[in-house]
């Protein structure tokens, strides 16, 4: 069986974990904390970084900073895993799902500005499989009415919106190192705090409401309670794993960037004889390889070609179910606003098959995916 995700391991990662135990301090926020935040903010110019345990909590974290309250407003696509909407609904905020774009699965920058109400705080659009939503549109948006924005970067390391790394334009951005992700430490993430005003409260947030951080660098003599907070920072453990990971983003993202080149040529028949529908790329975002998927015509026949290929010893998967047709959404309803259709993220909820993508992902293994599917719609 070809995975559909397999995580890849740079051979530095056991090193940096017996470096951090042999150091005496493996809580979080040591050197290998430190040393992923300072890679992170110079190489893709974030004011400030703090690594957390997932993209959920620097989520959780963004909600708290921008003081999320009950009957609050939040807009963000439909189309999205779950931890986009239960940072803020945690809080109490009202979700308003907007529509995707009909070429692409990121939120739909026109239909923002008719959701917007007196209640609304803030909008999170989700940069879906590493590619830009139009951020110029959506900061103009949130700058004429004083709204926060809150980048769901989570599948966009080394993604950029006109020559911008994603994740650096809005107020925050929320970045995952899950083990599905192009960058991994199995479980991980990191906030990135682009509003200066923001970062000694985020310090504050992230290290269980006290001010440590300022103790630690001695900037007061003691430190106790001061804010709300939690427990968001990882271990040196998990933080030595990462820091493998980020020295070697440019090797693992070149490898990453060749596979999706190959699926794109080698499946390009189906594409012009209209087939499938292909990952659009806009001209204002770069690729960073973290997904390719195609989209069938219909559920059925997404079905069994998922079916096709599990036969063929492939495993190819669908995406998000759109958080509209969950079953908590359904019990809530009266916590949300919804004045449209959703119509495309219904479309993308029941058309849209991931195909495997993974560093150690061969040449032939591509090429034999791509001939099964040839062969289904040959079928």
């Amino acid at each position: 069986m070809i995975p559909f995700n397999k995580p890849y391991i740079t051979g530095k990662e056991v090193h940096y974990i017996y470096d951090a135990v042999a150091t005496g301090k493996i809580s979080g926020n040591g050197k290998y904390t430190k040393l992923c935040q300072g890679l992170m903010e110079e190489t893709w110019g974030f004011n400030k970084v703090l690594l957390t345990t997932s993209c959920t909590d620097a989520l959780e974290m963004a909600a708290l900073l921008i003081d999320i309250k009950p009957g609050d407003e939040v807009i963000m696509p439909s189309y999205t895993f779950v931890s986009t909407a239960i940072a803020f609904a945690r809080q109490g905020a009202h979700i308003v799902f907007a529509d995707s774009r009909s070429d692409h699965p990121g939120i739909d920058e026109s239909k923002i500005e008719e959701l917007i109400t007196p209640k609304t705080k803030a909008i999170v659009p989700v940069h879906y499989a590493g590619v830009a939503c139009d951020m110029d549109i959506i900061m103009s948006i949130a700058n004429r009415y004083n709204l926060f924005v809150v980048e769901d970067a989570a599948q966009c390391i080394d993604s950029y919106y006109k020559g911008k790394a994603l994740g650096s334009i809005g107020h925050f951005g929320c970045f995952s190192f899950h083990e599905t992700k192009n960058l991994q430490c199995g479980e991980g993430g990191a906030l990135a705090i682009n509003d200066t005003d923001f970062i000694n409260r985020a310090e504050i947030i992230w290290e269980k409401g006290t001010n440590r951080a300022e103790f630690f660098r001695g900037e007061v003599n003691k430190y106790g309670w001061v804010d709300t907070g939690s427990s968001f920072l990882p271990s040196e453990i998990t933080a030595a794993f990462l820091y493998a990971q980020l020295e070697e983003y440019d090797k693992i993202q070149k490898r990453r960037l060749e596979i999706w080149q190959l699926y794109y040529d080698k499946l390009l028949a189906l594409f012009n004889n209209n087939q499938i529908r292909f990952p659009l790329i806009h001209d204002f975002s770069t690729n960073n390889a973290h997904m390719f998927y195609i989209i069938c015509k219909d559920l059925q026949e997404r079905s069994e070609l998922i079916k096709y290929l599990r036969e063929k010893s492939i495993s190819a998967v669908f995406h998000y179910q759109a958080l509209h047709r969950s079953d908590y959404y359904e019990k809530n309803s009266s916590s949300y606003r919804n004045s449209l259709e959703l119509t495309n993220c219904d479309e993308y909820t029941d058309k849209l098959v991931r195909l495997p993508l993974f560093y150690s992902l061969s040449d032939n293994e591509v090429e034999y995916i791509c001939s099964t599917i040839t062969d289904f719609y040959k079928q």
